[in-house]
Formats: C-alpha cells, structure tokens, sequence
C-alpha cells in the first residue's frame, strides 16, 4: 500500500517496504563518510548490489574525497546485482539535538541526490528515512526536512518525475504520510 501525491508534474509515492528492492533508475544510499558500508540500508545495499558498488565507491572516495564524504554531498555509483541501476550515496548529519545545522545538511542529501539524478537524466529514484536509523534523526523532523525539498524539486518538474520514500515500518510511513498530507494543505474541493 502506498500513498500518491502529485506534486506538480511529478509522482510522489510515500511507502513501506525494502529499498534494496525498488525497481527504478536509482536508490539513495543512507551512507557512512568512508562510502564501505556499514549498518543498516548501507549494509543492506553493499550486500545485495555486490563488490561493484564497494569498487566505485572506493575510487570515488580516492579520486574526490580521500578524507571521507561531507554529510549533505551526493555520490553515485552502478546498482551492482540490485533491480535499481544506480545508487546514489549521501551521508546524513548526526542527531545532535537539532542545534548544528542538521536540518539544513539533512534537506542538502535529498536536494543533492535530485539534482544529481537529474544532472544523469534518471526518471526514478527512491529514498530511505535518511539519518534516521543509527544516526538518530527524530523521525517528524526528519520527514518534514526531507518532503519539504522533494516537493519543491517535484513542483519545479523536470526529470525524476518519479520520487519514492522508502519507510522500513508501519509507523515512520504514519509519520511520512501525516507530514506529507500538511505540506499539501487542505483537501481540494471539487467543483461540481
């Protein structure tokens, strides 16, 4: 079950399920700075996409950031054996109380990953809860910082014109579909 939202000339598709099973252009990686895996939908995507996605990700930390990927900065490599073709990998603040810019880096990853499936001409992409597993993101924060870019990008249309968020449970996909539901603003009412 998924809830639709049109937002502008896009699709918005707010779900629960498995990111590393979505069939579209491109996932978003919820990454760590060294891009080697790690926990969670990182560990999950390095797994089932295979030793491809860790090559390109270990040359893109080479030849771009040999320091580690800023949080809020996007990065894209193949899909691997995954049904997407690419993932897009993005590194998302620690929860630090909300006091040090993690809104702002948090809206960076979701703006960031748009811009680049866009740059590559990607017609889909599917995100997670990005911060929100081990990094400690509140979840209601979370999902008004990440919807709130997704349907500027959406309104200004242009390609992808299909966003999907991903949500692991019942209850974050609750909070994502209430916040995406105030976003809208009251129902339309049709004329009749």
């Amino acid at each position: 079950m998924a809830l639709l939202l049109n937002w502008g000339k896009a699709e918005v598709r707010i779900l629960m399920g498995d990111i590393t099973e979505q069939r579209v252009d491109a996932i978003v990686n919820a990454a760590n700075s060294s891009l080697m895996g790690g926990g969670g939908v990182d560990g999950a995507i390095h797994r089932r996409g295979g030793p491809r996605i860790l090559e390109e990700c270990t040359t893109i930390r080479r030849e771009q950031w040999p320091d580690g990927m800023p949080s809020g900065k996007a990065a894209i490599t193949t899909g691997g054996r995954l049904p997407a073709r690419y993932v897009i990998h993005t590194v998302g603040p620690v929860w630090r109380g909300g006091n040090a810019g993690e809104a702002g880096i948090l809206a960076d990853c979701y703006r960031n990953s748009l811009e680049l499936a866009r740059a590559k001409g990607l017609r889909s992409i599917a995100f997670p809860s990005v911060s929100t597993g081990a990094y400690g993101y509140p979840i209601w924060e979370a999902s008004l910082v990440a919807l709130s870019p997704v349907k500027r990008f959406a309104e200004e249309g242009g390609e992808p014109s299909q966003i999907s968020l991903v949500l692991f449970s019942q209850e974050d996909m609750k909070v994502y579909e209430e916040t995406a539901a105030a976003l809208s603003g009251p129902p339309k009412k049709s004329e009749s």
